[in-house]
């Protein structure tokens, strides 16, 4: 089948922002190039958009619509590009374009940790794509990999930096000794976090890519909720340096991986804030980068690095996605769908065997850690570090711990905190990246 001979594949892009923008201007600058690797021209239908008054610069007003139903239910469009980010109407329109018997390509991670599974359902009824390669990490090539490049192996862990803003903020700290305020305002001003920048810095963000990520890896259903999360709003320049100190830095992880949990293969997913070794390859993950590490049985540790936000990686993620779906489109074929047949349980974070680092301003008189490292003791934690730091009436203690449950750590520093001698736990983070 050649392009001469086949209809043109017709796309309909949802959302114009940042990268609906440039996902329009590749398609319409790009079209010998996209015609010739996809085997039939792309043409573009109709680009819906919320307010018709704006100009927009470069698009036929002919091609432009305040209606996405119509544009995803016509005839002559086989392709949706859903870029208008948040559940509904995306939901909607995604299901409605899949029933229709339209793949879909989208960027929306909100959607897809939480809606998936019933829209993986919709596109295999319909035997049409769904793809979403822009959800997890911009440009960097995720899950493609996991889809595909690793399917005949064994997955056992993803653990990432995924969040553009929080590791700008974090890289800010630890470079500059600048506190968290200070950092986000930086970040604000030169365009890396939003003007309500909650979704990023409290890990919400994070978490969606990391129930994505977990299902595709583990074959398992995981939604956003079944992700424990913890956002970055507490650290303190006080933390980076101690970090330091113990030559680590601090980064805002997603973790997904199998746990044995009582005898009982688990699926657990998470995000916070952990001190990682600087010997670890995350740890030079600087600035608004993100990279991922898939670590399977048989490929051993990968590493994805890249561009994770911003409108031109995202676009081009979101392009190969189409021209993927427009190539099966032309040579009646599809590609792989989200499974789940493995089924495995949600673990819970007290399942999790993790290190910690304790900060906390203590009492400066005899006396004071063997009682701290009693109440770890009692709960069979090991301390592997000890450091102390200040004199006079408080001294500054901390704690780094061999690993232990989850469960075991909280319960040992919730009962620090009612010391006497304790006047205040200034942080708790974990450690990963370490073997002990």
């Amino acid at each position: 089948m050649t392009a001469e001979s086949t209809r043109p594949i017709g796309v309909a892009v949802l959302g114009m922002g940042n990268v609906g923008t440039e996902v329009v201007r590749i398609l319409t600058d790009n079209a010998h190039d996209l015609r010739a690797r996809v085997g039939a021209p792309v043409e573009l239908r109709g680009v819906s958009v919320r307010d018709l008054s704006r100009p927009r610069g470069g698009i036929a007003s002919s091609l432009l619509t305040d209606d996405p139903l119509s544009l995803v239910t016509r005839d002559d469009v086989d392709i949706v590009v859903e870029l208008i980010g948040g559940i509904e109407p995306p939901r909607t329109l995604i299901r409605t374009a899949l029933q229709a018997g339209k793949s879909v390509v989208t960027a929306n991670k909100a959607l897809m940790a939480v809606h998936s599974g019933e829209l993986s359902e919709a596109a295999a009824t319909s035997n049409v794509d769904l793809y979403f390669e822009a959800a997890v990490a911009g440009a960097i090539p995720v899950i493609r990999p996991l889809t595909q490049s690793l399917a005949g192996d064994h997955v056992n862990r993803v653990a990432g930096i995924v969040n553009g803003t929080t590791n700008f903020i974090l890289s800010a700290m630890d470079e500059t000794g600048a506190d968290y305020a200070d950092a986000l305002a930086e970040a604000g001003r030169l365009g890396y976090a939003e003007a309500d920048p909650t979704a990023d810095v409290e890990g919400h963000d994070a978490a969606a890519k990391a129930a994505i990520l977990a299902s595709i890896a583990f074959h398992s259903r995981v939604v956003a909720g079944d992700v424990y999360c913890e956002g970055i709003t507490k650290i303190t320049s006080e933390d980076l340096a101690a970090a330091k100190k113990f030559d680590c830095t601090v980064k805002l992880l997603a973790i997904c991986e199998r746990i044995d949990a009582d005898g009982v293969e688990k699926v657990s997913a998470r995000v916070y804030p952990a001190l990682v070794p600087l010997d670890h390859p995350l740890a030079t993950v600087n600035g608004a980068f993100n990279a991922v590490v898939v670590e399977a049985e048989n490929a051993g540790r990968l590493m994805f690095y890249g561009q994770g936000a911003g409108g031109d990686p995202t676009a081009s993620a979101v392009l190969g996605d189409l021209v993927m779906a427009a190539r099966n489109r032309v040579y009646s074929g599809r590609g792989p769908l989200e499974s789940t047949y493995a089924s495995l349980p949600i673990a819970s974070i007290d399942d999790v065997q993790t290190r910690y680092y304790v900060s906390m301003q203590v009492a400066d008189r005899p006396g004071v850690l063997e009682q701290v490292a009693a109440e770890f003791a009692k709960r069979d934690v090991s301390i592997a570090a000890v450091r102390q730091e200040g004199a006079g009436e408080s001294a500054r203690l901390i704690v780094v711990t061999h690993r232990a449950s989850d469960r075991d750590q909280s319960e040992t520093v919730a009962a620090i905190e009612k010391m006497d001698s304790v006047i205040k736990v200034s942080s708790v983070l974990r450690l990963e990246g370490t073997n002990d």
